[in-house]
């Protein structure tokens, strides 16, 4: 006879799939969305290109002087010694010098001025001595030095920025420096929302009892705007098979994806993952990772749905790691790694085997002024503030048994991801 076994203190599921798989599952089963926009530079922030951008000019146009100093001819350089040059002009950024530069001549040359003919070197105004006209050098200088070359930073024709490239202040700069003054951008991904819970009170109702308020629309919300997608609140929608799967029909008709938060569990009450599986496809629905093991991905018509957990910190936890990248393949946008550190935590941490974590923390510094990055407290996934405290993700390996003080740990800065 089989003795019984006693509760495993391993936290695996053997149906879950890790974030790695997750994200591989997803990203076979979506395309990029279809269909473009011509908008104006100023419109343009926080879109995805559409199309390769060509550099239509040089950049910079023309030679010019990265110093204030004097223009003079490479010859004239001295090997030892001093040498004696004429001044007999001056080139301002805007108002070239017109002439050419002769043997024996110096112009007097400011910062990003075009470098007059005959001219290929610069001399900094500290390392020359001015009487009059009369300008004396000496050894030690280079043929060349001081000056950016035409088409130094960008040539014509070169690719300036890739299709999928996300529009940020600085490619609106860059753009613009070109002379570019529209772009082709990607059309903007329509996402519809809903929250589900007959314990859910919208802001401004009166709280019954047993009831909360509806947190997880306002950082959907949120995060769905940081990303630049139109946006469709569908609500809250109560826990009733009729009422869900009529909000399914309608998102299926007017969205590319659909997110839920909230049932998508096993509760008797948590409709989501059989209507999806009644009118679409269920391509998993458990992740390995904590917070958020309950994570729905699947298929409803032409739309991507993702289902993620009603615990507010699990649904901006699987958000972040696993539908913010998906979305942005979706949008087009060239996907690039997450930038994570390895940091000495100075708090012990709690974990069980099993499960990739995603404890919230803080980046600071020490009293020597270097980074470490400690734990915001209380990791329940009911715990919103601990988001609003942190500002990293403390990144802990499935097979992680938990953290001593002064271990070296994976974090994730908010900054760039949230």
């Amino acid at each position: 006879m089989n003795k019984p076994q006693a509760p495993s203190h391993d936290d695996s599921d053997p149906n879950s799939l890790t974030v790695e798989q997750a994200l591989t599952r997803i990203r076979e089963s979506i395309t990029p969305t279809q269909g473009f926009e011509q908008l104006s530079l100023r419109s343009a922030l926080g879109r995805v290109l559409a199309e390769d951008i060509l550099s239509p000019i040089n950049v910079p146009a023309y030679a010019n002087s990265a110093m204030d100093g004097y223009a003079v001819l490479a010859e004239d350089l001295p090997a030892e010694g001093e040498a004696e040059l004429q001044v007999t002009g001056t080139s301002l950024a805007g108002h070239p010098f017109e002439g050419t530069v002769k043997k024996g001549q110096a112009i007097r040359i400011m910062t990003g001025a075009k470098m007059p003919e005959g001219a290929d070197t610069v001399i900094m105004q500290e390392h020359a001595l001015r009487e009059e006209d009369t300008l004396r050098i000496s050894a030690g200088h280079k043929a060349g030095q001081n000056v950016r070359q035409a088409g130094e930073d960008l040539s014509t024709g070169q690719v300036v920025l890739a299709r999928g490239k996300f529009i940020n202040p600085a490619e609106m700069g860059l753009l613009a420096s070109l002379g570019i003054p529209e772009v082709k951008v990607a059309r903007r991904l329509r996402v519809a929302f809903f929250s589900t819970g007959d314990e859910l009170a919208s802001l401004g109702q009166a709280l019954k009892e047993g009831q909360i308020y509806d947190s997880n629309r306002y950082t959907l919300h949120g995060m769905l705007q940081r990303l630049g997608a139109e946006i469709i609140d569908m609500g809250v929608i109560p826990d009733d098979r009729d009422a869900i799967r009529n909000a399914f029909e309608q998102a299926s008709e007017i969205a590319d994806v659909l997110i839920t938060s909230g049932g998508v569990s096993v509760g008797d009450a948590d409709y989501v993952k059989e209507t999806l599986d009644a009118l679409g496809q269920v391509n998993f629905w458990k992740i390995a990772m904590k917070p958020g093991r309950p994570l729905a991905f699947g298929q409803l018509g032409k739309a991507a749905f993702f289902g993620l957990p009603g615990n507010p910190v699990s649904a901006m936890a699987t958000f972040y790691q696993i539908v913010q990248p998906s979305l942005r393949h979706m949008m087009g946008q060239a996907i690039t790694q997450p930038m994570r550190l390895s940091l000495p935590c100075a708090s012990k941490l709690k974990k069980r085997p099993g499960r990739a974590d995603f404890q919230r923390g803080i980046i600071e510094s020490d009293d020597q002024g270097q980074l470490l990055v400690r734990s915001t407290g209380h990791q329940g996934s009911h715990i919103l503030s601990s988001m609003s405290q942190a500002n990293c993700f403390i990144i802990l390996p499935a097979e992680n048994g938990g953290v001593e003080p002064g271990e070296l740990v994976v974090v994730e800065p908010f900054d760039g991801l949230i």
